[in-house]
C-alpha cells in the first residue's frame, strides 16, 4: 500500500529517480523542468527543504511498497494572510490510472488542514482530463478559466474548513 510522507533529505535518491525516469511522461502534460533542474537537483532539493522548514511550502512524496517514489503532492505559495496554498501533484507513469493521485490528494487535504490552511487552489490545463477528474473527486470546484502557457486552463478551489482539527 503506497504511503504519503512529508519530504525529507533521505528521499533524495528516490525522488531524483522518479523525476528522471518520468521526465518524458510528465512533459506531455506540464512544462519540462529543464536540464538545470537535474544538473543541480541536490541544491534544488536543499532549497525546497529550507522553504518547507520556513512554512512557505509543504512537500510530500508517495512511496510505493518497494520504497520508490510513486507520486509527489506539494502545497506551495502558502499565504498566511488567507490560509491558502496551491496544490500540485504528479504521478509516475507506471502508477497512473490506479486512483493513487485521488487518494494522495485526499490525504494531503487533511494534512493541509493540520498545517493551519483553510483552502487550496489548483490549476490544470483544460485538456488534462485525468487531473481535472482528480480535483473533482477530491472536492475542488472550478472557479475560472484562463490561458496558461498559451493553452486553456482551469483554476479550482477547495475549502478545508470541515477538515480543521
Amino acid at each position: 500500500m503506497p504511503t504519503l510522507e512529508r519530504l525529507r533529505a533521505d528521499h533524495a535518491e528516490a525522488l531524483f529517480a522518479f523525476e528522471r525516469d518520468n521526465r518524458g511522461y510528465f512533459a506531455r502534460t506540464v512544462p519540462d523542468r529543464g536540464d538545470a533542474y537535474f544538473a543541480h537537483f541536490t541544491d534544488r532539493l536543499g532549497a525546497l527543504l529550507a522553504e518547507q522548514e520556513e512554512g512557505v511550502c509543504h512537500f510530500h512524496v508517495v512511496l510505493g511498497d518497494d520504497g520508490e517514489v510513486a507520486a509527489r503532492v506539494n502545497l506551495v505559495d502558502v499565504d498566511p494572510a488567507d490560509g491558502s496554498a496551491e496544490l500540485g501533484y504528479r504521478v509516475a507513469e507506471r502508477y497512473a490510472g490506479r486512483g493513487l493521485a485521488t487518494a494522495a490528494v485526499r490525504e494531503v487535504c487533511g494534512a493541509a488542514a493540520s498545517y493551519g490552511l483553510r483552502a487550496l487552489t489548483a490549476v490544470t490545463h483544460e485538456d488534462h482530463l485525468a487531473s481535472r477528474r482528480v480535483l473533482e473527486r477530491t472536492g475542488f470546484t472550478a472557479t475560472g478559466r484562463f490561458l496558461l502557457d498559451g493553452r486553456p486552463a482551469v483554476r479550482h478551489r477547495r475549502s478545508l474548513e470541515g477538515l480543521m482539527p
